[in-house]
């Protein structure tokens, strides 16, 4: 939809599979007066563009619209409508009342007049479109919630029209206590809307004693709000439109004209309007409001992450499954909110590059351009710290995140040894009956074989004893043999190599390791009966025999083995 945001795009509201060939109903420009906008000033604006965009459809429908007023006079003051126009009701009945009033309003010593429009109608738009040449792309982008700024209508020496439509984060407090969703993620796909809610509900998990934490924060909403602001600036008198929606939590055409009325109650800001005469710093205090709500909603976050980060550190792992979707909800809320920010800060470059046609030929025009940079800058300052806030929060959790894996992965790494301890106790009784069984197996074989059947038992029997044990001997010796030819990494194998057939001459190899191990412990028996060991010439004449050479029986089997594997 970011396509449809601005005029630049050729075709408003057209897709590519959108049928170009029908024929448009017949239009009569002239003939409508406000009832034929948009097409009335802009003919590309037909009504299939129009009915796409669902500018009409998404006005209210049974309720009067409502309008507040604000007017800054020519010396700076912030002047509230006289006469009963600081709050209109445009109802049925009074919307050719209120189109007359609209065509005979007079400007007079007025720099900006503020219009904050709530509820806005099908007339009511149609009459202020027609009235000050508004481009549909405001009301369309306004009604679909899409990002967008842009400039048109410039007259050098007299006005241009510019457009800023900005989403933003703003707080409300939630005053039930049921939340049947929470964190933003929808219940029926288990997918995280980034769009939806965001609610941070005060964790009960705080009010246990081990979480010594003073206030719990309450339950808090963090949506996304509206500033769709279209401004006509001329040379005399300009004109400022702010579109607010009907829907429940946003900032209403009513608050903002509480807030902007305070703002003309501002020493600073007053000094600004009498220094400079240009009413685009009243567009800029509008975008202030927008940086006050994403302040109140990171304070809001910030006490948050610290009581997720608290809940975190306490190990629990229950809780710590409980809130990984609330981890990941917020992640991805954050990551958007980077966008908007972005949006932001790309709307306030946009009015600070975008100077005042009219004031061209002003006399303070370098004051002007001093102030609007200051100004703007400021503000830029302001929207970089919240940039930075929200990169703080993204890297705050994703630590807090690995802090509980982390967490989990050291407890499953304790478990996981124990286990491994026990397995191992288990294994060494199993290699024990292992053992017991590879030697009594042969016997019970030959028992079953022979059934006992031996003379000594059954006289008639041509079986003995004697057959028996020779038998039992023969097999345990072959199932020896085979059971550790079969095995490759046993300590038997250190001087037959690795070798399937190596191994299995296993026995000649290991009885003369045992006939190398015996003759060198004779050797040393003979040579401690033939040496006095008070001698200290004997004594050093015996260390060879323990630390060097070939004396140790070990390095004479690995002598041994060495000369096997060079040997063949």
């Amino acid at each position: 939809r970011y396509r449809h945001a601005a005029p630049s795009g050729p075709w408003p509201w057209v897709d590519f599979n959108t049928d170009l060939s029908t024929s448009e109903p017949p239009f009569q420009k002239g003939e409508h007066e406000w009832r034929g906008y948009p097409q009335e000033l802009f003919g590309n604006w037909s009504p299939i563009p129009v009915a796409r965009s669902k500018m009409m459809t998404q006005c209210a429908h049974g309720t009067p619209c409502v309008i507040y007023g604000i007017d800054v006079t020519g010396d700076g003051q912030f002047k509230i409508h006289e006469q009963g126009l600081h709050r209109i009701e445009v109802s049925e009945e009074k919307e050719n009342q209120f189109w007359l009033k609209l065509k005979e309003e007079e400007s007079i010593n007025v720099r900006v007049r503020a219009l904050f429009v709530e509820n806005l109608s099908e007339p009511v738009l149609k009459m202020l479109g027609t009235k000050y040449n508004i481009e549909p792309f405001f009301f369309s982008s306004s009604a679909n919630w899409i990002p967008s700024r842009y400039r048109e209508e410039v007259r050098h020496g007299e006005g241009d029209h510019i457009t800023v439509i900005l989403p933003f984060i703003r707080t409300t407090e939630k005053k039930n206590k049921t939340h049947p969703n929470s964190s933003g993620i929808s219940s029926s796909f288990n997918t995280i809307d980034v769009m939806a809610p965001l609610r941070l509900h005060g964790n009960s998990y705080l009010l246990l004693p081990r979480f010594c934490l003073s206030p719990v924060i309450g339950d808090h909403v963090l949506l996304i709000d509206l500033l769709a602001v279209h401004m006509v600036r001329e040379k005399n008198s300009s004109t400022i439109i702010t579109y607010h929606p009907a829907l429940r939590g946003r900032t209403t055409a009513e608050r903002m004209h509480q807030v902007m009325e305070r703002a003309g109650g501002s020493v600073y800001w007053n000094k600004i309007f009498e220094a400079s005469k240009d009413p685009t710093f009243f567009f800029l205090a509008i975008l202030w409001y927008a940086l006050y709500a994403w302040d109140e909603a990171f304070e809001v976050l910030y006490k948050r992450i610290k009581d997720l980060e608290l809940i975190l550190n306490a190990s629990d792992f229950t809780v710590m499954a409980d809130l990984n979707h609330s981890l990941h909800s917020l992640q991805a809320h954050l990551l958007h909110y980077q966008t908007l920010l972005h949006d932001f800060e790309i709307s306030v470059i946009f009015v600070m590059e975008t100077p005042n046609p009219a004031m061209e030929d002003s006399q303070n025009k370098n004051i002007t351009e001093e102030l609007m940079q200051r100004e703007c800058k400021n503000l830029l300052s302001e929207i970089d710290r919240l940039h930075r806030g929200c990169s703080m929060f993204i890297s705050r959790l994703k630590n807090a995140t690995e802090l509980a894996f982390a967490t989990v992965n050291i407890e499953d790494s304790r478990q996981t040894h124990r286990l491994t301890k026990a397995t191992l106790r288990d294994s060494a009784a199993m290699k024990q009956i292992s053992y017991l069984t590879m030697v009594f197996l042969p016997a019970s074989l030959t028992a079953s074989v022979f059934g006992m059947n031996v003379v000594e038992i059954n006289p008639s029997s041509p079986e003995t004893i004697a057959r028996y044990v020779e038998v039992t001997f023969l097999l345990t010796f072959f199932t020896t043999w085979v059971v550790v030819a079969l095995q490759p990494y046993s300590s038997i194998h250190e001087n037959s190599g690795g070798g399937i057939w190596r191994r299995a001459a296993w026995p000649f190899y290991f009885s003369r390791t045992l006939r190398v191990y015996y003759k060198q412990i004779r050797q040393n028996s003979s040579q401690k009966d033939n040496t006095s060991p008070s001698s200290p010439e004997n004594n050093t004449s015996r260390r060879p025999s323990w630390r060097g050479g070939l004396s140790s029986p070990m390095k004479r089997e690995d002598a041994l083995y060495e000369e096997d594997k060079i040997g063949g």
